[in-house]
């Protein structure tokens, strides 16, 4: 992922004479905010060139930010400032704002970032607001968490969404309305005709297919061939259909995709399993790869969901139904054919760690025109589940914390075969009740990311000024 280009501007006493005494403490406290962010990894910090005491330094400042192509701007305040700097400077720098006081008592930081708050609420600039040691772990990681999304919201901003097909299955919550798109995401979206699937893929080079059937070969632990559903034929066929997707993506510049696959492609081509899975994934048989969003039954809030959750965790993303609530165990089961990255099997970035613990089985009844079905039981740990939802035309955010469990083999082998065998699976205990749970939440798929992401998917519904809520 590139790293997320974030503003500092640097806040002081109005008064010439203060602001020089004052000059050295405020470069010390900036240099401090600005390592500590680019110690993440994540951050490229973008410094402003003076500390901002008059009006004209804010909106010089704040207008070159713009200029260099920050996605989001701290204002940063370790001593008294003037509040109409910063009011300002939010004219002109890149927002949403984060508002951040250092700890140094001797000096009313905080004094100066709440008197700036209160002036950016008054004028309607969307802002955040933490006091702290950014040397302190948990200081950082709220600063953090705001960053992430401050920046997923702006690369949303004039991207792609690729839509092959139309509605699946009369599935109202796939379909969302391009103009409201546009009007609260700024994404467009590109419609293309399934067939050019079924067209592009005669044209995948015999050299790649070759090639990428002997690595799957190799890699995966087991392909269930049983000559009818799954045969070498249409493995390939499956393979040619990744491709030719792919490389749509590439010449059509698409950010994030989805197809609909049924009931065109499942009943007469092949089905898009092998090509969700490993768009998904962050490798191929031509190695290390950006994973590209592509949502199964071209859903569209879904491949939104997704497409945030990775500007945010970096990661791969799932996409699932929300299948079976298992009593005996306290667990939604989530299974859904094609959407299961195989990164989910072994949690890892290494081919080698995950495709010796995939499974290619035949597609059942459902696909009578066959292929591959990518199957494989994710991995334990904690996830954050999430999805948009509309209703009466309004998004809201569902944000879901839980975990992936781990069965033993036998019982997961057992649980998995109550429901589909050949689908992958991903038992997954949340935070809430069923019942609760299923009363509230407005959509047959859930999307999910290792690790907890609840802050960061509340900064974003909010930065996108719509409803979130946390089932917890």
């Amino acid at each position: 992922m590139d790293k997320r280009k974030v503003g500092i501007l640097t806040f002081s006493d109005g008064r010439e004479s203060v602001h020089k005494e004052l000059e050295g403490l405020n470069l010390e406290f900036q240099e401090k905010l600005a390592a500590a962010l680019e110690a993440t990894g994540e951050v490229e910090p973008v410094v402003a060139r003076e500390i901002v005491w008059t009006a004209e330094l804010a909106r010089n400042e704040a207008q070159r930010l713009a200029n260099e192509g920050c996605e989001l701007t701290v204002f940063n305040f370790a001593v008294w400032s003037f509040p109409h700097l910063a009011a300002i400077a939010s004219r002109f720098a890149p927002g949403p704002f984060l508002l951040f006081s250092n700890i140094n008592p001797r000096y009313p930081g905080m004094v100066g970032m709440l008197a700036s708050a209160g002036a950016l609420d008054q004028i309607g600039a969307l802002h955040g607001r933490i006091s702290g040691d950014i040397g302190d772990e948990r200081v950082l990681r709220r600063v953090m968490a705001f960053i992430r999304a401050g920046s997923t919201v702006a690369r949303l901003r004039g991207e792609t969404y690729g839509l092959f097909g139309g509605r699946p299955m009369g599935m109202y919550t796939a379909v969302a309305n391009t103009d409201q798109w546009m009007s609260l995401f700024g994404i467009d979206v590109e419609h293309i005709d399934q067939y050019e699937i079924v067209r592009r893929s005669g044209e995948a080079p015999d050299d790649e297919v070759k090639r990428a059937f002997t690595w799957l070969t190799e890699k995966v632990g087991k392909i269930r061939y049983d000559g009818k559903q799954l045969t070498p034929e249409k493995l390939k066929l499956q393979i040619r259909s990744y491709i030719a997707v792919r490389e749509m993506a590439k010449e059509k510049r698409l950010d994030f995709l989805g197809i609909k696959g049924q009931p065109e492609l499942t009943d007469n081509f092949v089905t898009m399993d092998v090509t969700e899975a490993f768009l998904n994934d962050p490798y191929d048989w031509n190695g290390p790869k950006a994973p590209i969003v592509t949502a199964t039954e071209a859903d569209m809030d879904g491949a939104l969901t997704m497409e945030i959750m990775k500007h945010i965790t970096g990661t791969p993303v799932m996409f699932a139904d929300l299948r079976h609530y298992d009593a005996e165990l306290g667990v939604f089961d989530l299974c859904n054919s094609g959407n299961h990255p195989t990164y989910f099997a072994g949690r890892s970035y290494d081919p080698d760690d995950n495709l010796p613990q995939v499974e290619f089985y035949p597609q059942g009844f459902y696909f009578p025109a066959g292929g591959a079905s990518v199957r494989h039981i994710a991995a334990p740990g904690k996830v954050t589940l999430a999805r948009l939802a509309r209703r009466r035309g309004e998004y809201w955010l569902a944000i879901v914390p839980g975990e992936f469990i781990e069965l033993p083999r036998d019982e997961a082998e057992r649980k998995a075969q109550a429901t589909q065998i050949e689908w992958p699976h991903a038992f997954t205990r949340f935070e809430v009740g069923p019942e609760e749970f299923l009363a509230e939440y407005d959509s047959n798929h859930i999307h999910a990311a290792y690790g907890d992401w609840t802050e960061e998917l509340i900064w974003t519904a909010r930065m996108l000024g719509i409803r979130y809520r946390v089932f917890a």
